[in-house]
């Protein structure tokens, strides 16, 4: 192969840090939603094992993921459609961006919004919002349609 895109974190686990030679930046790169989200699940009437997990949660990665999920689902979202989110936080605000690309590259709708920590999903959503309006909309239906 020419070329190999991987995860640093991977490579730095096994030792192979030198190996690294650029890091995507998520400025250029936007990521698939919620990228790097450890998730765990469990039975919801099991007490003991939910108050077990619950110290595991990371407060500010629930936040940016909460925003990038619900820009997904508003975009009506799955694992095979042409969307990326990376939102971050900067104290108390929540930086979002997104994008919605046609398969092959030739078109992409991409922007960004900010707002309070204190609803996360209402970011993602208002996001997902603008960029329907940009025209994600007829992209996305053709899409799922094919």
């Amino acid at each position: 192969m020419d070329a190999i895109v991987l995860a640093c974190a991977g490579l730095i686990r096994l030792g192979l840090e030198s190996r690294i030679t650029a890091r995507l930046d998520p400025k250029m790169f936007l990521p698939a939603v919620s990228q790097g989200v450890i998730g765990i699940e469990c039975r919801a009437a099991d007490s003991r094992t939910l108050g077990l997990v619950t110290g595991l949660n990371h407060g500010d990665t629930r936040i940016a993921m909460d925003a990038e999920r619900a820009f997904a689902h508003r975009l009506g979202g799955s694992c095979q459609s042409p969307i990326a989110a990376h939102a971050r936080l900067e104290g108390q605000r929540l930086l979002l961006d997104g994008l919605v690309a046609e398969p092959d590259g030739s078109r992409l709708l991409r922007d960004s919004a900010s707002g309070s920590i204190g609803d996360p999903a209402a970011l993602g959503r208002l996001l997902a919002d603008r960029i329907l309006a940009a025209g994600a909309g007829p992209l996305l239906e053709r899409l799922r349609a094919g």
